[in-house]
């Protein structure tokens, strides 16, 4: 049972590869990755039960919390460049229309 968990998890974890390999938007990639990151976690836990170790426990709750934090930091790059182009934009376009 939790070998066919083990590798429905793995199956999952490489299509969401394929996913942000593919996606068409930074924000697809984005979620992917963090889908990857929580697939990880699943993983982490399964092996875990399975070998009878539950320090692999904390080390998925770790990485779950570093996923969560890393995904926010991530998108609040990519929503400040995004607001920077947009201001860049409209100060070129702004100094074009005045010069003329």
């Amino acid at each position: 049972m939790y070998v066919v968990v083990t590798i429905a998890l793995i199956i999952t974890m490489a299509l969401a590869l394929i996913r942000a390999l593919i996606g068409p938007t930074v924000y697809d990639r984005v979620l992917t990755v963090n889908m990857f990151g929580t697939k990880t976690v699943l993983l982490l836990s399964v092996i875990a039960f399975l070998g009878g170790r539950p320090d692999f426990l904390d080390l998925a709750l770790a990485y779950a919390l570093i996923n969560f934090i890393g995904v926010l930091a991530v998108l609040e790059f990519f929503k400040s460049r995004e607001a920077r182009r947009r201001q860049e934009e409209a100060e070129m376009s702004a100094e074009r229309g005045g010069g003329e």
